[in-house]
């Protein structure tokens, strides 16, 4: 199969960190097809030997084992060409066109790694140039609008010149090998699935930390905060693979239908549960790793009266009868102690007491997304019996934990999250992206988040650098009798 893969903003941040590493992960992996070009495009001067000149200099940016060896790199960039480009210029469509037509490809994929605010007309102008044909797919990656209208209206423009299934919202942590360990530990495994409700579920908690903070993408990050750029795609994603209920297969809207099922059945805001129940921080000066760093407003492009929260931690609850009255709590920042991404979920205890069990010890799955991958199930087992102890006297219980690491099991060097997904739009496979109905509604349960925000005159609360945010965070937890894990 052939391909072309036309990268808008192909020499941004993205493109860089993320997309070129990935391609070139799956051309030493052997999985890219073969006959393929990946066309940058940008508005920089640049020839073809340039581009790859730029690409082959930031990949000593990448950690060691994902760098190419000189060898690889020279047979990798073979596959490299730049197009300069304006994007509100339709003289330019009509040269990429000319381009694309000079080796017809089985597959043509349009990822836009560019500001949303250059969608609609990006898209646009693909239909204008006829570049929106059979063969055409496109990604369009987050945040995708800033609030409930511009997602629609990028859903709307996009739609006008391709169908729902040539469109490929992408959302990596969707690619995570622990997330597709989710789907599979649920509805692959005959253990879990009958606990799986309110009855053995106490409350589940998801946490994405970050130790680093805004770094280069201040300015993009001042205008979008914690809650667009983690709460409303990456937290709700996660939420929605923990709750939903089993597809009836593993075809994309099968998965699809169920996962908006639960975003439709999220209890909705009230004012009174927005104070008691939301929690933005915003990071001062602090340390991390033993070195001392910025405060937010002090970053460069960040203003130094920003109101922008950093951290966002909230109480969320799925109103159905599989989860009714079982809080979900959501957390999320940077500048945090660890970049560390897990779910935990909480255990009811045994309804009659028996055994002496020690004061917090509980029955807990723990399932890691990053930076290690795997589970941890925390049960409680008995020990030795001391002699002393009375022959009345109930046995006593210690906690122990089963550990299944998975980068150990199945190797580190596995897919990776942009690497699956592709792969995926290549391929055409739509299971793992995001369909506008999701995103929607979605959207439409943050804005009342949003809207209290905005009208919240006292801002975002400080909190130090290298700590787990601001202290009313884990009072709002304590209020339900619970702790966030690291604190228990």
């Amino acid at each position: 199969m052939s391909f072309d893969l036309v990268l808008f903003g192909g020499t941004g941040d993205l493109a860089w960190r993320k997309l070129m590493p990935a391609l070139f992960q799956a051309f030493r992996h052997g999985t890219l097809p073969a006959r393929g070009r990946i066309i940058g495009v940008a508005r920089d001067d640049l020839s073809d030997a340039q581009y790859r000149a730029l690409i082959r200099s930031r990949f000593d940016q990448v950690e060691l084992a994902k760098r190419p060896s000189p060898e690889e790199f020279d047979r990798f960039a073979a596959l490299l060409h730049f197009l300069r480009m304006d994007l509100s210029r339709p003289d330019d469509y009509a040269r990429l066109a000319d381009m694309l037509r000079q080796r017809p490809a089985d597959t043509v994929v349009m990822y836009l790694a560019t500001a949303p605010s250059l969608f609609t007309v990006t898209c646009e102008q693909l239909a204008a140039s006829g570049l929106n044909t059979d063969n055409t797919r496109i990604v369009l990656e987050k945040p995708l609008g800033h609030d409930l209208a511009s997602n629609r209206a990028i859903n709307q423009a996009v739609r006008k010149v391709l169908s729902e299934k040539q469109i490929f919202r992408i959302d990596h942590y969707l690619g995570k090998p622990s997330v597709q360990n989710l789907f599979a530990l649920r509805f692959g495994n005959a253990l879990f699935e009958p606990l799986w409700r309110r009855e053995n579920i106490s409350h589940i908690q998801i946490t994405i930390a970050e130790d680093l903070g805004v770094e280069s993408r201040g300015a993009f990050y001042d205008n979008t905060g914690a809650l667009r750029d983690m709460v409303q795609n990456h937290a709700l994603q996660l939420l929605c693979a923990l709750g939903m209920e089993p597809p009836i297969n593993a075809h994309a809207d099968a998965i699809r239908d169920e996962k908006l099922k639960v975003l439709r059945s999220l209890k909705p805001w009230t004012p009174h549960e927005l104070d008691q129940h939301l929690i933005r921080g915003q990071y001062g000066a602090g340390t991390i790793g033993g070195q001392a760093v910025h405060a937010y407003r002090d970053e460069p492009g960040v203003g130094p009266h920003s109101q922008t929260e950093t951290f966002v931690a909230l109480r969320c609850e799925i109103a159905n009868w599989r989860w009714a009255g079982v809080p979900f709590y959501i957390r999320t920042g940077k500048r945090l102690p660890a970049r560390d991404a897990r779910i935990v979920v909480n255990f009811r205890p045994a309804p009659h007491a028996i055994f002496r069990v020690p004061n917090g010890a509980v029955n807990r799955l723990v399932i890691h997304l990053q930076p290690k991958d795997g589970l941890e199930l925390h049960l409680l087992a008995q020990g030795q019996q001391s002699r002393l102890a009375s022959i009345n006297a109930a046995p006593a219980l210690a906690p122990v934990h089963l550990d299944l690491d998975f980068d150990k099991r199945f190797g580190s060097e596995r897919v990776g999250a942009y690497e699956r997904l592709l792969l995926d739009v290549i391929d055409g496979r739509l299971n793992l992206f995001v369909r506008a109905d999701e995103q929607e509604e979605a959207w439409r349960w943050v804005e009342p988040i949003l809207a209290h925000s905005q009208q919240d005159a006292s801002g975002p609360r400080p909190y130090a650098a290298g700590t787990w945010g601001p202290s009313a965070a884990s009072a709002m937890i304590a209020r339900d009798g619970h702790c966030w894990t690291e604190e228990c």
